[in-house]
């Protein structure tokens, strides 16, 4: 089926457009618009080609290796033509992608020596390797399912997880024959993966680190035993054993985290620092200054950046960040220059800065989202100086005492991010037009094609600034729509937590879901209030204690200013949705503020916090034995008795992130309280549910939901 959009005279012909029928089936067929868009992109040292994956076009979900060089694309490795007999992803790959919201199959991971001469990736649990730039793929003799292999940087051995084992094994012909470097010394112990909190909450999804010499690795080693295990079953398939997970909820045990130095011919160092004051690993790595790592305690109210001697194991600390809230991790930090200065943010009252050895070196009101790489002194990062962009910047040192040299390089609104290597530079820009990824070099373009799907129905977002906040909003109307004819009812759609923003300046899948209720007759008003990420630490820390009261009526103010700009918005019938911590904040929405909202769908919301796990929850409400107060106040269960709406909750059964538990809890108290509202249990779904049939079906049964709901009908054939 064509997923392009049809000329837009097709939607001026009579009847019912049939954009608006088959829109869910394509989003739910492209796994929300994200298949076929290029990733995980590496640069040559020369800057003149790049390696990445993409699936073959916007409805295929295996994920393929190219290489883009100026005699154009050429397809590496297609896992089609790869895939052996009994192949199966492992338990611990699969839980590697839903932490990391991998949507798709096939090639989802690769890692490249420092000279882009070889690669390695898993497929289906087996291991290959695949020389650059022409060579054909081969399959390497493993001791288990593989999981993240990673080439050490000369890319003649790789390492990989199995078992709980970190492995290395030789890819030359004369290489070294595989062998565990670090046995599991029990069945709740493994090296080599990061824990559940590590890969959910702090996005740290690597477990290991090579040495740039290629002759040792920094190892996680993780211990489980001290943390609660859970049972998560499908009550579909009764016949399937429930699934055991460690699942670390606020106020319990975490698991041991300990770092460990591993030579590649068997020796082994113990890494030391005070464990008991920081449990956290937040990040590691190993550059030509040694290994590092980033700890935190278990308040996360102090952060240190220790610098680890390979030999004794002994550390001793570059840098402490302390925050009476909390201090935030930033991808990318801590980093090192190429004469050892360290790279990392500074917070100074609304603005997060970029900082080299201390000294902030980013003006006020440019805030730092996330560093890419550091190339000798020079850092490129990416930073907002409006929230709803952001752009990829440089800086450079100056002269000893001088000002550095700051520059940024992409242009025009919308979302822009890169790479850099050699006099090359990959841009990926996403804007409302779409995605873009040029590789600029030696005064020449290449464009690297994105294949995703362009949605059926484009999105026309308007740009508000609500209340004196200047709470980032987006009004949809209906195409169809025209000024005083008629009045539409509303449906806020926000996410609204820390986790991330919908506000933004680039065609997401999330504005074109919201374009579709639109058309199918609702204003539909998206806003990002305090607590959401882009405007600095202040804004980000006013839900500290409380995730619940200032982002609700932040949504109120955001509905109030899109009503004075739309006349037309019918506020006797305004509903709310969200998805994750935007279900709980629609539950949040019809509980205290019935009189603004009237009807709600909420999305495996987080409802009892207490549920959620240690790092993320601790991070904004501290630990539950020291404040439930805080806990009671961001959770609805407390709050069910003043339900007076319709409320519709949804969630998938298999979810390991936020469990059906707190569906069902909150579920339970409304029927104590005598409190009607409606379930719907996505079956063998996790927090991301990915099954077509089940991403479409729920679309459609939303908005039919929310029509009974707020006694409305269908918009006319338009």
């Amino acid at each position: 089926m064509d997923t392009t959009a049809p000329d837009s005279p097709a939607a001026a012909r009579p009847g019912r457009d049939p954009r608006r029928d088959a829109f869910p089936g394509q989003y739910a067929r492209t796994q929300r618009l994200t298949l076929g868009l290029p990733h995980s992109f590496t640069l040559a040292p020369d800057g003149r080609s790049v390696l990445f994956l993409r699936s073959r076009g916007p409805e295929d979900r295996a994920g393929c290796l190219w290489l883009r060089d100026a005699r154009g694309e050429h397809l590496l490795a297609d896992p089609a033509l790869l895939a052996g007999p009994g192949g199966e992803v492992p338990e611990a790959e699969r839980t590697r992608r839903e932490r990391a919201r991998v949507r798709g199959t096939g090639i989802t991971g690769y890692a490249a020596d420092a000279a882009l001469r070889r690669a390695v990736f898993a497929l289906d649990g087996a291991l290959w390797v695949l020389d650059l730039p022409g060579g054909a793929p081969r399959r390497v003799p493993a001791a288990g399912p593989v999981v993240d292999p990673r080439l050490e940087p000369g890319g003649h051995l790789a390492a990989y997880v199995t078992g709980g084992a970190l492995h290395v094994v030789g890819l030359d012909e004369d290489g070294p024959a595989d062998r565990a470097l670090a046995e599991p010394e029990g069945p709740e112990v493994g090296y080599g993966l990061p824990e559940h909190v590590a890969s959910e909450s702090m996005h740290r999804y690597r477990g290991y680190w090579w040495a740039p010499d290629g002759r040792r690795l920094l190892v996680c080693r993780v211990d489980e035993s001290p943390v609660q295990r859970w049972w998560i079953a499908d009550p579909a398939d009764p016949g399937r054993p429930p699934r055991r997970v460690a699942y670390p909820a606020a106020g319990t045990a975490n698991a041991v985290v300990t770092l460990h130095v591993l030579d590649v011919d068997g020796g082994r160092t113990d890494v030391g620092w005070d464990r008991a004051a920081f449990e956290y690993v937040a990040a590691a790595g190993w550059d030509a200054h040694g290994p590092f790592a980033s700890v935190q305690s278990r308040d996360q109210k102090t952060l240190r950046v220790l610098a680890v001697d390979p030999g004794t194991g002994a550390t001793r600390v570059l840098d402490e960040r302390r925050d009476p809230a909390w201090v935030q991790l930033v991808y990318g930090t801590p980093a090192r220059t190429a004469s050892g200065r360290l790279v990392h943010t500074a917070d100074a009252g609304d603005t997060r800065h970029l900082a080299v050895d201390g000294a902030a070196v980013t003006p006020d009101g440019l805030q730092v989202r996330e560093v890419v790489s550091v190339d000798g002194e020079s850092v490129l990062f990416v930073a907002s100086e409006e929230p709803t962009e952001e752009h990829l910047w440089s800086y450079e040192p100056g002269a000893p005492e001088g000002p550095g040299r700051l520059v940024r390089l992409s242009d025009g609104p919308g979302l822009h991010t890169g790479r850099r290597a050699g006099d090359g530079l990959l841009l990926h820009s996403h804007t409302p037009a779409g995605h873009t990824f040029r590789l600029l070099a030696g005064g020449t373009e290449l464009a690297v094609e994105s294949r995703q799907a362009r949605p059926l129905l484009v999105p026309a977002p308007v740009l508000l600034e609500a209340g004196g906040l200047g709470i980032r909003t987006l009004l949809l109307l209906p195409s169809w729509h025209r000024p005083g004819s008629g009045a539409l009812p509303v449906l806020m759609a926000p996410y609204g937590g820390p986790a991330g923003q919908l506000v933004v300046r680039a065609l997401t899948d999330r504005l074109a879901e919201a374009q579709w209720f639109a058309e199918e007759g609702f204003a539909v008003v998206v806003a990002d209030g305090r607590g959401t990420p882009g405007r600095g630490p202040r804004w980000e820390r006013t839900v500290h204690k409380d995730s619940l009261s200032a982002p609700v009526e932040d949504q109120v103010t955001a509905l109030w200013a899109a009503a004075a700009h739309c006349p037309d918005l019918d506020l006797g019938r305004v509903a709310v949705r969200g998805w994750s911590y935007g279900g709980t904040l629609a539950v949040a929405a019809v509980l205290r503020r019935p009189d603004v909202f009237h009807a709600a769908v909420s999305g495996a919301g987080p409802s009892d916090q207490r549920l959620y796990d240690t790092h993320w929850r601790e991070r904004f409400l501290g630990h539950p034995d020291e404040d439930p107060a805080a806990y009671d106040r961001s959770s609805p269960i407390s709050e069910a008795a003043a339900l007076s709406r319709p409320l519709l909750l949804v969630h998938g059964m298999a979810d390991d992130n936020v469990v059906a538990a707190h569906t069902l809890r909150l579920s339970a108290a409304l029927l104590a309280a005598g409190r009607f509202h409606q379930v719907l249990p996505l079956s063998n779904a996790t927090h991301a549910p990915s099954d077509p049939a089940v991403v479409e079906g729920l679309l459609r049964h939303q908005v039919e939901f929310l029509r009974q709901a707020l006694n409305i009908t269908p918009p006319a054939a338009v």
